[in-house]
């Protein structure tokens, strides 16, 4: 970690960041199916609210685990009376049928780049860009994830680096303000999350 700390700090704005927050440990969990289906349950929703959902739905399921083909066998209804919505109910079975139809491995995920599994598992009807990047950053701790799909992210760097472009522009100078973080982007991204939730500079 003190590798990427010093890497990070190259960059002036950003050592300020460095200097004052401390990141908590991670302990990814490496199952992309069982985070894909959590990530589906708790959108748009409080961290409370989704994870009582979450809870409720756990319960459906012998040893608390959503095996894809109990997940399926499920009729919505089931979904919905521990609070899915309609939409979310179909979006974690379609998640389900994909795994079992693709015989998804984590080996194989390995194999491919963050673009590759971006373009791979938004096929599922459900799971946007956004979902699966957060998935290749807390499930699959792949090291160099810039989410600009996040608007927190984007916001963050907005108001770090003071940017005023908007649209196309604007994209283009937020990925190459974070050009200099590589290969630690989502580390960086860390930073900014925890900067915007009141860590400090």
């Amino acid at each position: 970690m003190q590798k990427i700390r010093r890497h990070l700090s190259k960059d002036p704005v950003f050592k300020k960041l460095v200097d004052n927050i401390q990141l908590p440990t991670r302990k990814p969990s490496g199952d992309v199916y069982f985070d894909l289906v959590r990530s589906i349950l708790g959108q748009q929703l409080s961290v409370k609210a989704a994870q009582t959902i979450f809870d409720r739905f756990l319960a459906l399921f012998p040893d608390a685990y959503p095996q894809a083909d109990l997940l399926l066998e499920k009729d919505i209804e089931t979904l919905r009376s521990v609070g899915l919505s309609r939409s979310k109910a179909a979006y974690v079975q379609n998640v389900a049928a994909f795994f079992k139809e693709e015989h998804v491995q984590r080996a194989e995920l390995d194999r491919l780049s963050n673009e590759e599994i971006i373009g791979y598992l938004t096929q599922i009807k459900g799971v946007g860009q956004w979902t699966v990047e957060m998935m290749l950053m807390s499930t699959l701790d792949r090291p160099d994830v810039l989410p600009l799909s996040d608007l927190g992210i984007r916001n963050g760097m907005i108001e770090l680096y003071d940017v005023e472009e908007s649209g196309k522009a604007l994209y283009a100078r937020l990925e190459a303000i974070a050009q200099p973080w590589r290969p630690y982007r989502s580390t960086a991204c860390r930073y900014i999350w925890l900067w915007k939730d009141g860590g400090g500079i």
